[in-house]
């Protein structure tokens, strides 16, 4: 049996309900003989007690202690080769280069809904230690945790009530989380330990043709301890969205996914405007942004370099990478954007195709921080096409 058919039929499993007394109805049948008339009365009336005392003592519900789980322990150390594989499109290898791997990728379409609206769907494929590739997934979301041993996935159709962490090696579930409300999105944090679920409404990646009143959706979100099995719900409403409001955050889009500082500490929300995140406590309080920490815009990587010497440039060809102290350049790379270090001294980007006549014909490579060396990593694509895949960079 197949990893994905296994998963697909613990779901189905999850989601069965039993009707009430179905085992002893069967049972009762089974056993059934012809007694006399004063055994069956005598069970009719001792019928009748039950069924009195129920009604008028209800059973109270049992309440589920939480229960922690023990991730597999992060390979140590880990690996810091290069992979790659340029022949597929998506990957059917694993890419990876340094410290950074791509975990997971998605596959985006587009479908109509109802009058003029559309949405778009992501296709999760996941990384498979057994085949050393990718496999899809059911799932609504995925996010791997640092390592690559787990991920944790949505189970639903674009959101759902239910979270799960999935051992990447052996396909099995290893604890599933149910949650009053929907989320849309997870994301480990930094140490791989917790959680972090948006909560949404209704599925935020829904446009409708020449409007700008759509909104977010967005409720609040949960914080996921895999360590206790506690998940605790807070609410955090949307920003607003900049046309209608001069407020110092704003926010115009559906999605509205939340990410962890890179210490852990605190939460962040997207802006679409500069600065591009608005910090909270664990708690949802607003609060300033951690000093020192530098992310790669509408990420939560981090921008600066392992060592802490140097800095990530804003996306656009030449990219530029400065001295974290001085602001110096100290290099210009000939690619789109800079997403993540792989080391030190080279960067995994978003290079394009040729002498990049054409933007969205691009792809991840390597390139060092002095522009002279870059490898393809993955083959390249028509980023700006129905179908297109998109990476998902994790530590390995």
């Amino acid at each position: 049996m197949t990893r994905l058919l296994r998963d697909t039929l613990e779901d189905w499993a999850g989601e069965a309900r039993v009707p009430p007394g179905l085992a002893d109805r069967a049972l009762r049948r089974r056993a059934w003989k012809p007694y006399g008339a004063a055994v069956l009365v005598a069970a009719m009336i001792a019928a009748v007690a039950v069924f009195v005392t129920v009604q008028r003592d209800p059973v109270p519900p049992v309440a589920r202690p939480l229960s922690g789980i023990t991730l597999p322990p992060r390979p140590s150390p880990a690996p810091t080769d290069i992979r790659t594989d340029t022949e597929h499109s998506p990957p059917a290898k694993l890419v990876a280069a340094g410290r950074m791997a791509v975990s997971a990728y998605y596959v985006t379409r587009q479908e109509p809904v109802e009058g003029d609206r559309t949405r778009v769907r992501r296709t999760w494929s996941v990384y498979d230690p057994g085949t050393d590739g990718y496999r899809e997934t059911p799932y609504a979301w995925v996010d791997v945790a640092p390592g690559l041993q787990v991920a944790a996935v949505i189970q639903g159709d674009l959101i759902g009530n239910r979270v799960g962490v999935l051992n990447l090696d052996t396909g099995q579930m290893l604890a599933t989380y149910e949650l009053e409300h929907p989320v849309g999105s997870v994301v480990w944090s930094p140490d791989g330990t917790r959680i972090l679920a948006t909560a949404y409404s209704s599925y935020p990646d829904v446009f409708q043709e020449d409007s700008a009143e759509m909104g977010s959706p967005r409720t609040g979100y949960y914080v996921i301890d895999t360590g206790t099995g506690e998940s605790v719900y807070h609410e955090l409403p949307p920003l607003p969205d900049g046309i209608y409001s001069d407020a110092e955050y704003t926010n115009g889009n559906g999605r509205q996914d939340l990410g962890w500082s890179l210490d852990g500490e605190l939460i962040w929300g997207p802006t679409s405007s500069s600065p591009d995140r608005r910090f909270y406590t664990l708690d949802g309080s607003p609060t300033d942004a951690p000093k020192g920490e530098r992310y790669r815009r509408g990420s939560g990587l981090s921008a600066t370099s392992p060592d802490g010497q140097l800095v990530l440039g804003d996306d656009g060809m030449p990219t530029k990478i400065t001295e974290a102290a001085t602001g110096k350049v100290v290099g210009r790379q000939r690619v789109l954007q800079l997403h993540a270090w792989a080391d030190n001294d080279n960067v995994l980007a978003l290079g394009c195709a040729g002498k990049c006549e054409n933007e969205f014909n691009n792809g991840l490579v390597l390139v060092s921080v002095d522009g002279s060396k870059t490898i393809q990593l993955a083959a390249n694509r028509d980023s700006d096409a129905d179908g297109s895949w998109r990476w998902v960079l994790t530590p390995r």
